[in-house]
């Protein structure tokens, strides 16, 4: 049973994300009472009736969106089990009507993992109006609380800017098999190897948030298609190893590491340990590196965006004033990693000068922001 306070705290982020104002949540969390498993008052159960209706409705984003705060932080137990079949199953409703969104499944020697994608058979257009061979690819993940389902409708802006888009989990995440553990960083010359993607071809941009950034990073360092990663809030070094930070670490955090692991919240973080980037890898990365910090965060120590800052030799920092996720700068964040991924691969010039000035009007809009692009 998880910590309710916590569940509460930590969810707001991922529902903004959500575009769910706090005038809806709130009253429905109020009216969560305690966690156990699929009773009245329950997390689950109180998130899972509000979807039921929506799904009625034929609302099905929006009760996806629900299921999915109901499976919230992981499922561990058959009120959030069905809460995530539900999710994912009015998700893949509601992308009938948006034909661009293809699902692909990938078989592992290790497990399957599920993505949704777009663009993936469509060439780049060159400026005689041909084709000009396959889309630079954009590959977006999640951390060890959030599904697919929670970033895929980002896939439907990709075409205009010129990119595929494929959208998966982490490791042992919604409907990823896979265990997650040191070498999950694999997965992603996995997924480039099994849609055919070339060797040889950098242009691939990883924006990874929270924990699969650690991956990202890892994989960059071994996958030269890899042009780019954007992250936020990714454990680098001493989240592994400073066991003074780890036991301030929050519960539902070190329990649903320990859940996908398959270890126990006291055995975790020996378990994890060896995970942690070395500073020579870190300072072997050659491709940019654009990272969202957030100067409160109660889960990554303000120490590892420091060594991204030292040791990194191609680094943009754009800094928060807010907890973890940055809940109260998500459209600021939002438009940033966009960004970021658009100057690393370069061209679509009028669109980078829009977002930029979008940008700058938000930030200087909020002097709690601060950035070091």
């Amino acid at each position: 049973m998880n910590d309710l306070a916590e569940l509460k705290t930590f969810v707001v982020a991922h529902a903004v994300s959500q575009g769910l104002p706090a005038g809806h949540y709130d009253p429905l969390l109020a009216r969560i009472r305690h966690d156990e498993d699929g009773v009245p008052g329950s997390w689950a159960f109180e998130w899972s009736a509000l979807a039921d209706d929506l799904a009625a409705e034929g609302r099905s984003l929006e009760a996806s969106v629900h299921y999915t705060m109901a499976r919230f932080p992981f499922v561990d137990g058959p009120a959030r089990a069905r809460a995530l079949e539900r999710a994912t199953g009015e998700f893949a409703r509601w992308s009938t009507a948006h034909p661009a969104l293809r699902r692909l499944d990938v078989e592992l020697p290790a497990g399957r993992v599920r993505c949704w994608t777009t663009g993936l058979d469509a060439g780049s257009t060159g400026e005689a109006g041909g084709a000009a061979g396959p889309r630079p690819l954009l590959v977006m993940t999640g951390g060890i609380v959030s599904t697919k389902e929670q970033w895929a409708p980002v896939l439907l802006g990709l075409a205009e800017l010129g990119f595929a888009g494929l959208v998966t989990e982490l490791p042992g995440v919604g409907e990823n098999t896979l265990p997650y553990r040191a070498d999950s960083w694999t997965l992603f010359p996995a997924l480039l190897d099994a849609i055919g993607r070339p060797a040889g071809t950098a242009d691939v941009y990883l924006l990874a948030l929270s924990f699969s950034g650690q991956l990202a990073l890892r994989a960059a360092l071994h996958d030269d298609r890899i042009a780019g990663v954007v992250g936020a809030g990714a454990p680098v070094r001493e989240f592994f190893t400073d066991p003074a930070w780890q036991r301030r670490v929050p519960r539902v955090t070190t329990d649903t590491l320990a859940h996908l692991t398959r270890t126990s919240a006291e055995d975790v973080y020996p378990a994890v340990r060896d995970w942690a980037l070395r500073e020579d890898e870190l300072a072997a990365l050659r491709i940019p590196v654009a990272h969202v910090t957030s100067l409160r965060d109660e889960i990554i120590p303000p120490g590892d965006a420091r060594l991204l800052r030292r040791l990194v030799p191609r680094i943009r920092l754009l800094a928060h004033d807010d907890v973890h996720g940055a809940p109260s700068h998500f459209a600021q964040t939002r438009l940033w990693t966009l960004l970021s991924v658009l100057r690393m691969h370069g061209g679509n010039a009028p669109t980078r000068l829009a977002l930029t000035r979008q940008f700058a009007r938000l930030r200087y809009a909020d002097p709690a922001v601060r950035s070091a692009a």
